[in-house]
């Protein structure tokens, strides 16, 4: 899968051919990845596959999930001229679409480690790069929540418009899905939560509820269904994420981790 994506990126970029080929022959040459800013590495298993793939050596300095500082070396090329220059840009926009997303994700990390909280990425992901996109929030220290319809049965707001009786239907879903598959509803207020809880969910999404309200809902489950996983969901920010460690949820999933993260700045330079 990795190799696949890798050749599409390249296919997209160079086409038919690099032109600047056609002037000169190829000679020996030798490249440094080097940071401009401050980050966290993510796409060295995407790059060794690149390597791979247009037969050039690179060498990590900083491999994956390492932390990195402007002037850094994150990795050293050589290889042929033709070859090095042409896979520059498929080379640094992997590069830097994936760090960015786990620069970002490890700043959210950090702030809910102390509080045992699972930090979790959502299904929010550019049209088919989710593969991709969750493996940089898992090398930034999130986990990634669900990769599709088909791995668990989430019940949003949108499908509880549809059901008439949540507990019979999560009843008719346990004979019908995976055994594996887990249950998750998504509840906007405690009393919603409550009536997930007693129709027998695995897992509720605490959805835009203040941390306060997810403290009470966090409290009736340590009652009464202290099986149940708690998961605190919308528009959580970097500003607010720790006020819902706090209430006592088990995780706290995040969209932002992906879609808010902008790019960092690295640069190739020829030596």
């Amino acid at each position: 899968m990795i190799k696949e994506f890798v050749s599409a990126t390249l296919r997209e970029d160079i086409g038919r051919g690099d032109l600047y080929a056609l002037v000169e022959p190829s000679v020996g040459a030798k490249a440094k990845i080097i940071a401009k800013s401050d980050g966290v590495v993510a796409g060295e298993i995407y790059l060794n596959a690149l390597s791979e793939i247009k037969n050039f050596e690179i060498i990590w300095h900083k491999c994956d999930s390492q932390s990195f500082v402007s002037g850094d070396i994150i990795a050293t090329l050589s290889g042929d001229s033709h070859t090095i220059l042409s896979i520059e840009r498929t080379l640094l926009n992997i590069l830097l679409h994936a760090s960015s997303i786990a620069t970002l994700t490890r700043k959210y990390a950090d702030i809910v480690k102390p509080y045992g909280v699972k930090l979790l990425d959502t299904r929010k992901t550019r049209p088919h790069l989710r593969v991709f996109e969750k493996y940089a929030t898992r090398i930034g220290g999130a986990v990634n929540h669900r990769m599709g319809l088909d791995d668990s049965l989430m019940i949003k707001d949108t499908h509880l418009k549809t059901i008439k009786n949540l507990k019979d239907y999560i009843n008719k879903a346990r004979k019908k899905i995976p055994f594996t598959a887990n249950i998750e509803v998504e509840a906007e207020t405690y009393e919603m939560a409550k009536e997930a809880m007693e129709s027998g969910a695995d897992i509720v999404m605490c959805d835009n509820m203040s941390p306060d309200k997810i403290a009470r809902v966090v409290a009736f489950r340590d009652e009464n269904f202290s099986h149940i996983l708690l998961e605190a969901s919308g528009n959580i920010s970097l500003e607010t994420i720790e006020s819902y460690a706090k209430s006592g949820v088990d995780a706290i999933s995040s969209g932002a981790l992906i879609h808010q993260a902008n790019w960092i700045d690295l640069s190739m330079k020829i030596d």
